[in-house]
Formats: structure tokens, C-alpha cells, sequence
């Protein structure tokens, strides 16, 4: 009995953490299918139209460790509702600034709404944390699944509410964000996670540097970083590149739409296939598909070559990430989750924030395609990193054979 009401009670978490992830992703889509274009409508030199995004990602970045400590002392809880706070306040200041064509004081507003992302970073641990050992990799699938809604709401809220507050235009989409964040802080409230310091300190914690060096560290933390990398890249372009092309803003937004269903749709598989085939295998067929997002994307600049192309990027990315953050689970103990979760994300939002700072320059000085080959040489790297992985699995298992 007390067993199945903790699995509900791990369900409704699930649930819940699901639909906060939602929110935050939807407002990250606003974010992404119109932070580039406001960028470019407040600057003369437009190859810093990326700029805002490039630094909401380094606001990302920043929260990530402090986020992880703070909610290590205060618990998830209290921690996901400050970042909630971060976020509203961001989005805020991006209404301002648009009604103020500030361009400085845009940028300030999506550095906070990437902080924000920092903290939402963690609802795929916390849904681990509350789940059952043999649930864990379908509850992390599940909060990422958030994004599905995320994927269909959010580049439509963009169009809608790009004349919400005319004639001042995108105004609205970040007043819409903030009513996101107001959301999630409400429904935290019902979120029922371990309290801070209820962590088992029975076995001490190995300093950080033994943790990162393990071989499954290693390949976990290079396929989070080059998948998100990657992504970010090609994502933050695409808007620029679409216009570029002559194709209007709707077809942008379509466009972002699709990516973000690749991105998130699969999740509701992504576990099971894990379960099933391992994480290394769901991972090289990530790699196969940002190769062929690549060949796509070579291939012409038409709506649908942009769309298939960024559909199979957003699929990479979803078996590239899902199967990291699964390996990554097996890489620490409950002592040593703060720091390992912390070091790991920083180093995938570092690379997120340096991708997308180099997005607007490298499109802007050496085009569409210059940006999609650059996918190439990373991916290999993955590749190459799970022959090696594979092979020290291998010398593990048969060394436990003897």
C-alpha cells in the first residue's frame, strides 16, 4: 500500500515537473523564434542580431553551478521557484526594452531568462531523484516530453502575440512569458520533492575531479555539450537565414515549430529505447541524424529543405541528450549529485553559449552552409568517443566475468 501511493505520488511529481518544463520551454521557443529578429529591428550592424540570444545562453551558463548549490541547501523546490522568479523578472525587462528599443537593455532581459533556463535545467534530475530505480530514464523522457506542448504552443504564441501590444511589435510575446513564469511558481507549490539536507551522506563524496575523470563522465558531458552545441548553432541561425532567403517570418516560425517537435516529440520513445538497446546506441543514431541534418541542409535553401532539416536536428539532439543525462545518473552518489549535476550542465551550457555567439558572426561573414558544416567535425568527435567508450565497457565486463 505505501508503496503504490509513493508511485503515485511519484507520478503526480512527474506530472507536474512536466508541465513546468512545458511552460519554460514554451517561453524558450517565444524566446528563440523572436529574440533574433528584435535584435536585428534595434541594431545598425546586424551581424550582432544573435547577440541577445548568444547571451541568454551565458546567463544559462552563469546559474547553472549556483543553481545546484542553492538547491542543494534550500531544496528543488524553493530553488525552481526562485529561478521562476528570475525568469518573470527578465521577461519583463524584455518588454521595456522593446518599448524603449533598448537593445543593451533587451539583452539584459534574456541574460535573466536564460538564468532562468539554468534552473529549469534540473527538472529532468528532480524527476529522476522522485522516481523508482527502474523509472528513472522514462521520468527523465517524460519532463523532456514537456517540450512537445512547448514545440506546438510556442511558435504559435509567438505569432499571435507578436501584434498583441501594436504598434509596438514582440512586446506581447514577452508579457506572455512572464504570465509563464507566474504559472510554474504556482504549480511548484503542489511539487512534492525531498527537503534540503535530506540527502544520505553514509558514503563520503570523491572530489570532483575523480568523478569527471571517469570514462562514462567523459562521454556523457562531450555528447551533452556537442548535441546542445550543435543545436543552439544551427537553431539560432535559421530564423536569419529563412529571411535571408526571402521567406517570411511565418514560415521562420513554422520552421522553429517543427525543430522544436523533433526535439521533444521522441521523448515519449526515447526512454524506452533506452531501456531496450542502451544508451550508446540511442546515441550514435543521434549522431547519424545530425549528420543527415547536415546533407539536408546542403541541399537548398527552400522551406522544405530548412524544415526537414531542422526536424532531423531536433531528433539528434533528443537521443543525444536523453541518452546522456541517462548515463550521466550512473556517474554519482547522492552525496556527490550537486557538483556532478552542476559541472556537467556548466560545461553543456559553456559550449550552448559559445555556439550561439558564434552563430549570427559565422552566418553573417560565411553563410547558411558554413554554419551546417561546422556540425561535422563534433560529430565525429561523438562518434569517436563512443568506439572508445564501448571498448571500455568491454574491458569493465569481462573483467567482472573473471
Amino acid at each position: 500500500m505505501q508503496q503504490q501511493s509513493s508511485l503515485r505520488r511519484a507520478r503526480t511529481n512527474v506530472l507536474l515537473l512536466t508541465l513546468c518544463q512545458a511552460l519554460t520551454m514554451t517561453g524558450n521557443n517565444i524566446l528563440a523564434t523572436t529574440a533574433a529578429l528584435v535584435g536585428y529591428s534595434l541594431l545598425v550592424d546586424k551581424s550582432w542580431a544573435t547577440l541577445p540570444t548568444a547571451l541568454q545562453m551565458t546567463g544559462t551558463m552563469a546559474a547553472i553551478v549556483p543553481a545546484s548549490f542553492l538547491m542543494a541547501r534550500l531544496g528543488r523546490r524553493n530553488g525552481f521557484t526562485i529561478g521562476a522568479a528570475i525568469g518573470g523578472t527578465g521577461a519583463a525587462v524584455a518588454v521595456l526594452a522593446i518599448f524603449l528599443a533598448s537593445f543593451p537593455l533587451f539583452s539584459l532581459g534574456t541574460t535573466l531568462l536564460g538564468s532562468y533556463s539554468g534552473f529549469s535545467a534540473y527538472y529532468r534530475f528532480a524527476a529522476a531523484e522522485t522516481a523508482l530505480p527502474e523509472f528513472r530514464g522514462k521520468a527523465i523522457s517524460l519532463v523532456m516530453a514537456g517540450g512537445v506542448a512547448a514545440a506546438i504552443f510556442g511558435p504559435e504564441a509567438a505569432k499571435w502575440t507578436r501584434d498583441l501590444l501594436a504598434p509596438v511589435l514582440f512586446a506581447g510575446c514577452y508579457a506572455l512569458i512572464v504570465m509563464f513564469c507566474l504559472a510554474s511558481i504556482v504549480l511548484l507549490r503542489f511539487v512534492v520533492l525531498p527537503a534540503a539536507g535530506a540527502v544520505s551522506q553514509s558514503a563520503p563524496a570523491r572530489p570532483l575531479r575523480a568523478i569527471v575523470g571517469q570514462p562514462m563522465f567523459v562521454m556523457a558531458a562531450s555528447a551533452g555539450m556537442i548535441a546542445y552545441g550543435m543545436m543552439s548553432l544551427v537553431m539560432t541561425a535559421t530564423p536569419l537565414a529563412m529571411l535571408g532567403c526571402g521567406l517570411p517570418f511565418e514560415d521562420a516560425a513554422f520552421v522553429i515549430q517543427w525543430h522544436a517537435l523533433g526535439m521533444y516529440a521522441p521523448s515519449f520513445v526515447t526512454g524506452h529505447l533506452i531501456d531496450r538497446f542502451g544508451a550508446p546506441r540511442v546515441m550514435l543514431s543521434g549522431v547519424i541524424l545530425l549528420g543527415s541534418c547536415t546533407a539536408i541542409a546542403l541541399s537548398g535553401v527552400a522551406l522544405p529543405q530548412f524544415w526537414l532539416a531542422l526536424v532531423l536536428l531536433g531528433i539528434g539532439w533528443n537521443f543525444l541528450f536523453i541518452g546522456s543525462t541517462a548515463l550521466l545518473t550512473g556517474t554519482y552518489s547522492a552525496a556527490e549529485r550537486a557538483k556532478t549535476q552542476a559541472a556537467n550542465d556548466f560545461l553543456i551550457f559553456g559550449m550552448v553559449a559559445l555556439s550561439s555567439f558564434s552563430s549570427g558572426v559565422v552566418l553573417n561573414f560565411f553563410g547558411w552552409n558554413a554554419v551546417n558544416l561546422l556540425i561535422l567535425p563534433f560529430a565525429g568527435t561523438i562518434l569517436i568517443l563512443l568506439l572508445f567508450y564501448r571498448r571500455w565497457q568491454s574491458r569493465v565486463s569481462r573483467r567482472l566475468a573473471v
